[in-house]
């Protein structure tokens, strides 16, 4: 059972999340559950949704879990299909698959002349590349042209994990960052494309947490700290990695039918800055009006706890960017 930030209902609705075998997709489709969605988990580790799934039963709450390669239509389109037959069309996705790989990581932080005996940026595979950004990119496209199609006649929201990575790449993972950056320019793109079939279309960019996929690069085998753990925990004012619920409040803040009027949203969470559920509890409102120039600009103000103003942004036509610095 996880805490919710936010007290929202999704009772009827359909959420399907891909990447839910993982540790942090995985709890947001908890999170819906526990909101009163039907949701669908899907991932290519079965066993792992189906226990997500079997868990949540046993709990009391609806979700199927699905064997899903988020690379291959073919197979993507059958996952739909079952997806219709259990719990009916998508209302909520979230693209959450994505990933890393070695091979297109270097050893080295930075290049220097007299680099060597370790893997350099001139050691990096094609393969590898191309790999991540399958699996991060054309794994949203293909997913949200299957899933996506339910929503054209009666709206919905599409919500991509991007990352931190996209606006302030790491060391280490060329490939990771660009790609993240590619999804966060998508998110822009389908949201202007599907504006007026009322599809909402956001992302959340993450900071550190621990998961399953970077566990080896943040510990050492005995639990203690690497020395990369190290370096960003002291960039991190509360010196801490994230946990899963201070994404949440987002996560759910940003499929509430009646915020109809967010069309993007990037949100930046970084860890330590403020306490992030706490923000979205005191968004105060929304306000719309129509100025001389024809154009619909919306208002959006945001305080923190302390009483520290966040930003205030506007954006023409029926589409509101919204970049927190949180």
């Amino acid at each position: 059972m996880i805490n919710l930030p936010l007290n929202c209902d999704f009772t009827g609705k359909v959420v399907v999340i891909t990447g839910a075998g993982g540790v942090l997709c995985g709890d947001m489709a908890r999170a819906y559950a526990q909101a009163g969605a039907k949701v669908a988990a899907l991932d290519l580790n079965e066993e792992a949704v189906k226990k997500l799934a079997d868990e949540l039963k046993a709990e009391g709450y609806i979700c199927e879990g699905y064997k899903a390669n988020v690379l291959e239509p073919e197979a993507l389109e059958a996952v739909h299909q079952q997806v219709l037959a259990d719990l009916g069309p998508c209302d909520i996705l979230i693209n959450g698959a994505g990933g890393n790989n070695p091979r297109a990581s270097s050893d080295n932080e930075y290049m220097t002349p007299d680099t060597e005996g370790c893997k350099t940026f001139f050691d990096l595979e094609e393969s590898g590349l191309k790999f991540v950004f399958d699996l991060n990119i054309t794994s949203a496209f293909l997913v949200t042209q299957v899933f996506a199609e339910d929503m054209v006649k009666t709206g919905g929201n599409i919500i991509n994990i991007s990352s931190m990575n996209a606006f302030r790449p790491l060391t280490k993972i060329p490939a990771y960052s660009a790609a993240k950056a590619g999804i966060s320019n998508f998110t822009q793109w389908l949201a202007v494309h599907f504006a007026p079939c009322n599809i909402r279309v956001n992302g959340i960019a993450p900071g550190f947490f621990v998961t399953n996929q970077n566990r080896a690069l943040l510990f050492n085998e005995d639990g203690t700290p690497t020395a990369r753990t190290g370096k960003i925990l002291a960039a991190t004012p509360m010196k801490k990695f994230g946990e899963i619920t201070d994404l949440l409040g987002t996560l759910l803040w940003l499929a509430v039918h009646h915020k109809c009027c967010i069309a993007v949203i990037s949100s930046h969470i970084r860890i330590g800055d403020m306490n992030i559920p706490q923000v979205f509890r005191v968004f105060q409102f929304f306000i719309c009006h129509r100025k001389a120039d024809g154009l619909v600009h919306f208002f959006l103000e945001i305080q923190t706890v302390t009483g520290q103003h966040v930003e205030k942004l506007v954006q023409e036509d029926a589409l509101l960017s919204v970049f927190l610095h949180v």
